[in-house]
């Protein structure tokens, strides 16, 4: 699992371990680790010249002996002190050692021209202008030498892309986009968040010897190898309903397709037994496609609600499967609630309950429910500019752990960590693809996953099954739904076979 600490975590077990150290040591071994990097990607792509923009923090100086030690290895290398205050505003002691190795120094201000040439003239670039004390946005003149970076110059953040919000909260178009980020010690949450991750790159961590083990993430992704260690596994004393039976209330007259892919992705998820209640003509389409579906409601462990839900048609049939809807909505097992179903969340839900919605979906869930405490309209493009903030709106509202489907996908609950997993390819925006993410999220609250597990794991495996069926090529969310069974086969070997 990647963790990610608060910058507030992140200073005091810097604290914590410069007061066991000799003075500059922490600095010592950021800055020769991002030089390490430095040097490989040079290595990789023939480059010889190496500028590094310098601020007035911490960040400033690692940069600064990071340069100096590519100096000393051969690469033609120079700086540009980007404060107003030039030399007396940088790290003095980097300053120095850069001096020492020959590194060519430029103030910005004396010469603005001239020092946006030497930047274009890069073959790598070590942004080191601001770091995790660092505000939103870009200054005009920083903002200047960034645009002067050659377009085929390899961009190395250090330790965060200059002008990113380092909570990721805000969202932040004037910053760095940076090829590959250099962090130390630990990730920081916008590396894996939607307002950082895109202008982060290559996420490298450097192992600078501080001590986060025992602190609580802020942020936390699930990877490949989390899954054998939180997948459900049957073992020989269990049956169809040990493993969990998983109630689905989808599809409808008007989206029928959609039964099908939810029950589909249930199914090859491993689920012991499924009942499934629907409209005539879902019913005979997942008898075709899902036989050992059992059409007809009965006890369950978990219920998936909502994709493809018609909660406008009055027909008795749609009225029989809103029934049963209201009542999966009622009791006090878990439930996920998707696409259609969200129109019947009315507020807060003891059990335990995974909203799934997309941008629009979570703006029209929020204006409805928060109407009575202000007349504002949320919309899509407030929650894409805020994507976190809207989702903990939800929760606190809800109660429920919302995931927030997107090019990131956020899982947020009132007292977990933030899960961020970013595991699926751009082909994956196709219709129907939610519908298969419920499927597999209820069989693994079905199998007794926690909501916050059951909705990140769900979530990485989706996406995972998506990269290898699309081969960076179209997919169908039909695809996606069969190939959840090979890669959580895949998945659990690669688990098996790992070092212990």
């Amino acid at each position: 699992m990647i963790r990610a600490h608060s910058v507030e975590a992140v200073r005091a077990a810097e604290a914590a371990a410069m007061a066991q150290l000799p003075e500059g040591e922490l600095m010592s071994r950021a800055a020769l680790g991002l030089a390490e990097v430095a040097a490989a990607r040079l290595d990789d792509t023939d480059g010889t010249t190496v500028v590094g923009l310098v601020g007035a923090g911490d960040n400033g100086g690692d940069t600064l002996y990071a340069v100096a030690h590519l100096a000393e290895s051969g690469f033609a290398c120079a700086v540009v002190l980007v404060p107003a205050g030039g030399r007396s505003s940088v790290h003095a002691a980097g300053l120095a050692a850069a001096e020492a190795a020959g590194v060519m120094v430029h103030a910005a201000t004396d010469d603005p021209e001239a020092a946006a040439h030497v930047v274009a003239e890069a073959d790598l670039v070590l942004d080191g202008i601001v770091g995790i004390g660092g505000r939103p946005g870009l200054r005009p003149d920083a903002a200047r030498l960034v645009d002067a970076v050659d377009d085929d110059a390899w961009v190395i953040a250090v330790d965060l892309a200059s002008g990113l919000d380092p909570a990721g909260e805000q969202g932040e178009d004037d910053a760095v986009w940076a090829d590959e980020t250099v962090t130390f010690g630990t990730p920081k949450p916008v590396h894996l968040l939607p307002a950082g991750e895109a202008a982060t790159g290559r996420l490298t961590v450097v192992d600078i010897g501080i001590d986060l083990f025992d602190v609580p993430a802020a942020v936390e992704r699930l990877t490949w190898d989390d899954v054998a260690g939180l997948w459900p596994v049957p073992g020989s004393g269990d049956d169809k309903y040990s493993r969990g039976v998983l109630g689905v209330v989808a599809g409808s007259e008007a989206y029928p397709g959609a039964a099908v892919l939810c029950t589909t992705a249930a199914a090859e998820s491993g689920v012991g037994m499924l009942r499934y209640v629907g409209t005539p003509t879902p019913v005979g389409l997942v008898h075709q496609a899902v036989p050992e579906a059992v059409v007809a409601q009965g006890r369950v462990q978990a219920w998936v609600v909502g994709p493809g839900l018609d909660t406008d048609a009055d027909d008795a049939a749609t009225r029989t499967q809103l029934d049963a809807a209201r009542a999966a909505l009622a009791s006090d097992l878990p439930v996920v609630v998707d696409a259609g179903g969200l129109a019947l969340v009315a507020g807060r839900r003891e059990a335990p309950t995974v909203l799934t919605p997309h941008a629009g979906e979570l703006a029209r869930l929020l204006t409805r429910l928060e109407r009575a405490d202000g007349p504002d309209e949320v919309t899509a493009d407030d929650v894409k500019g805020d994507p976190l903030g809207h989702a903990r709106r939800l929760v606190a509202l809800t109660g429920a752990t919302v995931l927030l489907k997107g090019a990131t996908t956020l899982v947020v609950t009132e007292d977990e960590p933030v899960r961020s997993q970013a595991d699926a390819p751009p082909w994956l925006a196709t219709a129907g693809a939610g519908d298969v993410l419920s499927g597999v999220i209820g069989a693994l609250l079905a199998a007794g996953l926690s909501p916050h597990d059951a909705a990140s794991l769900g979530a990485l495996v989706h996406g995972v099954t998506a990269d290898r069926v699309s081969g960076g090529g179209p997919l169908r969310a039909l695809a996606v739904a069969h190939g959840i069974r090979p890669t959580v086969r895949d998945l659990l070997a690669r688990g098996r076979s790992a070092p212990g």
